[in-house]
């Protein structure tokens, strides 16, 4: 089932002639199966109130609205007060009922209820298969039997090995029958919603002449009624029915013929380049899982940063959807759902038509004063079907989330599964897979998978040399060996495998931070002997005496966790090694680059910070710490956590003594040899602008990321 309207109708007109109501969800911060539970009687909408309301009567009303069930409710507006009358209270269901008409309460507008009473509901997300979903309510329309049970666009047969599928006939199906639309009443807006809810974000026209001659050879059956959208509907479900159709002896629509759409795809699914996109869009998605969804950031005066949730809608969240090149969009996210960002929150109380090209087109209020990071707003949109779940399965795992990796490739003109050859295989490498299957992010990724049983079958090697830079939707798209495969080591106990999960950690550096703490120190090498061992220092260092003195640029490292889980070290305890100098235990072999850079980006001088003892030095307020380097204790960074290396420590610096003035670039690099599994590694790399005069030394522009030159508005 396609479907994802909010809006269902209810027909609770049974034999004892029960009232016809409507139900929708509405509210504040919440998600579509989520929110303020609102009837409409007499055309008119209201509340619910909390009193006696049970998990009984969530189911009913759950499933009234298209879904299998509740999950939870929620009483004393968790969602927010709704307007207008209290139309129910002391609601008492069994959950058997149809419709919470037909459940026992006061009478409809009965109540003592005030608004801060408003029940909500949590509905299981899976919807009721073939439910009615067409909104029909105030359209005068008399048969109320509709049972839709799926929308497709079937291409022509000279289109049909195109992906995506981007043009073709609109049909619903109805009791198990595929039915044309009739286009006599069809509109732009009604394919401007057909194009959104299958990941396109606009139409454009197609040649008609080729669809008129199909239609005239073939026969046809029309469903009853026409559609009517605003243009903003997430789904055709939610669009309202039209006037019935007279339906023709000749199974003609008068003068129409079968509705036809196409639709234009993202830049990212385009066979060709694509052309009227922004080639440097001012929004973007960080820290989602898969492409299409992720933290909405937006760039202002060459610096990234978050929208606060408040009044975050499916409407604005489908305008980010369609400016970056995907559909409509079928989530709204707030709560930092997929992470917090850093740096300013540009944009609150985001107000969109939904007709906008770019958020920044929205009304909104620059002044975020009250918004955390805690708000960051968030998306999910709707992206084209390209098939690659197909040609990739996981197996031998103890879970669906691990295993073996297999590949569909054709040898010989026929489709065999086979594996991937390990060699160099890594973290990168497995974030495409657990994208490409839809599992997440990468956890962990599998040189040997001797201990997977995977299907014998598919033992052969197909794939071999695999290179990607982390960014691509499906394993093909990655560098690799062309038809000769080169497998030094062979498939079998050495085929590649990942483990996935829903959630991952992202270390972000506090760029401030290391612009307000940087000074220059000189210091005697005979305070350095134990920076000397660990390698903290130049190599021209082992050449001097005790009398001389070291020249370090000296600066604070606050690493903040900003993602959905813990960061903890790749190696187990029995793999740390311990640090005589410091009297505590590195988990990780290189965490850290310290560089100081030329302006053409040649390093001058690194400050060999490899090796950290990972710990939670402070936390957001609410959140405990859970790790400690003291005591051989548990390593990492919890999230909300960050873990800060003063500028006063030992190898907290880079030694510049060999150095001459000039103007450079100071660059750190997190994580950088992705040892371990991040949802966002572009924001692993802070640079700063430097300039040192043979005395003194200044740091700014300390960034994240790229340097963006570009403004917002």
């Amino acid at each position: 089932l396609l479907s994802v309207g909010l809006l269902a109708l209810v027909q609770a007109q049974s034999e004892s002639q029960q009232p016809k109501i409507q139900l929708r969800l509405a509210g504040d911060k919440r998600k579509h199966y989520e929110g303020r539970l609102e009837v409409s009687y007499n055309n008119e909408w209201g509340t619910i109130c909390d009193d006696d309301f049970s998990i009984e009567a969530a189911h009913v009303a759950c499933r009234e609205l298209g879904f299998l069930g509740a999950v939870a409710w929620s009483p004393s507006a968790k969602f927010g007060q709704g307007e207008g009358r209290i139309w129910l209270d002391n609601v008492h269901c069994t959950g058997r009922e149809k419709s919470l008409a037909e459940c026992p309460s006061n009478g409809f507008g009965v109540s003592d209820c005030r608004h801060s009473e408003d029940v909500g509901v949590i509905c299981n997300q899976k919807r009721i298969p073939g439910h009615r979903f067409i909104n029909t309510m105030n359209n005068n329309v008399e048969t109320l039997e509709e049972r839709v049970e799926e929308i497709r666009i079937r291409p022509i047969s000279s289109h049909l090995k195109r992906i995506p599928v981007t043009e073709g006939y609109v049909e619903i199906k109805e009791r198990g029958k595929w039915r044309q639309i009739c286009d006599e009443a069809w509109t732009p807006l009604n394919n401007r919603v057909v194009c959104g809810m299958y990941g396109f974000p606009g139409d454009k026209n197609y040649n008609n002449k080729v669809y008129k001659s199909l239609s005239m050879r073939k026969k046809k059956n029309y469903w009853r009624f026409s559609v009517n959208c605003t243009g903003n509907e997430a789904h055709l479900s939610s669009c309202r029915l039209g006037k019935p159709l007279e339906p023709k002896r000749n199974g003609t629509c008068g003068r129409g013929l079968p509705v036809v759409v196409s639709c234009v795809p993202g830049r990212a699914f385009a066979p060709s380049s694509s052309t009227g996109f922004r080639k440097q869009p001012l929004v973007r998605l960080r820290g989602g899982s898969n492409i299409g969804e992720g933290r909405v950031e937006v760039l202002k005066n060459g610096v990234w940063g978050t929208v606060c949730d408040d009044n975050w809608n499916l409407r604005a969240a489908t305008v980010v959807c369609r400016e970056l090149g995907f559909g409509s969009a079928k989530e709204a996210l707030t709560g930092a759902k997929l992470g917090q960002g850093m740096g300013p929150v540009h944009m609150n109380e985001v107000e969109c038509s939904g007709f906008e090209k770019s958020l920044t087109d929205c009304y909104f209020n620059n002044d975020a004063l009250g918004c955390s990071h805690e708000e960051d707003a968030a998306v999910r949109c709707n992206i084209p079907a390209m098939g690659f779940q197909k040609r990739i399965r996981l197996s031998g795992g103890r879970n669906p989330y691990e295993g073996r990796v297999e590949v569909l490739t054709e040898k010989n003109s026929s489709l065999v599964w086979g594996t991937v050859c390990s060699e160099n295989w890594g973290i990168v490498e497995a974030m495409v897979v657990c994208r490409q299957l839809g599992l997440g992010f990468a956890s962990h990724a599998f040189q040997e998978t001797w201990y997977w049983a995977g299907d014998a079958s598919a033992d052969n090697v197909v794939m071999s040399g695999v290179r990607c830079s982390g960014t691509e939707m499906s394993l093909p798209q990655c560098l690799h060996h062309g038809k000769h495969i080169s497998c030094p080591k062979g498939g079998g106990r050495f085929a590649a495998g990942v483990s996935c999960s829903d959630t991952a950690p992202d270390l972000v550096l506090n760029a401030q931070l290391v612009e307000q703490t940087t000074y220059l120190e000189d210091r005697p090498m005979y305070a350095l002997q134990c920076a000397l061992e660990e390698n903290c220092l130049s190599s021209t260092a082992k050449k001097n005496d005790h009398s001389s003195y070291r020249r370090l640029l000296r600066f604070s490292s606050q690493i903040h966790n900003v993602g959905q889980s813990d960061f903890r070290p790749k190696l187990g305890y029995h793999a740390w090694t311990w640090h005589e100098c410091h009297r505590h235990y590195h988990s990780i072999e290189v965490f850290t680059h310290y560089d100081l850079l030329s302006l053409n980006g040649t390093k001058v001088a690194e400050g060999h910070k490899a090796s950290f003892c990972l710990e939670d030095t402070q936390c957001d307020e609410g959140i405990q710490k859970r790790y400690v380097c003291a005591n051989f204790g548990e390593q990492g960074i919890t999230v909300g956590c960050w873990d800060t290396y003063r500028h006063d420590i030992d190898c907290q610096w880079i030694d510049i003594t060999d150095i001459k003035p000039g103007d450079y670039i100071f660059q750190v690099v997190l994580n950088p040899y992705y040892d371990v599994a991040e949802s966002d590694y572009t924001n692993n790399v802070m640079k700063c602008k430097c300039r040192y005069d043979g005395y003194r030394i200044w740091m700014y522009h300390c960034h994240t990321g790229e340097l963006q030159k570009k403004k917002l508005y």
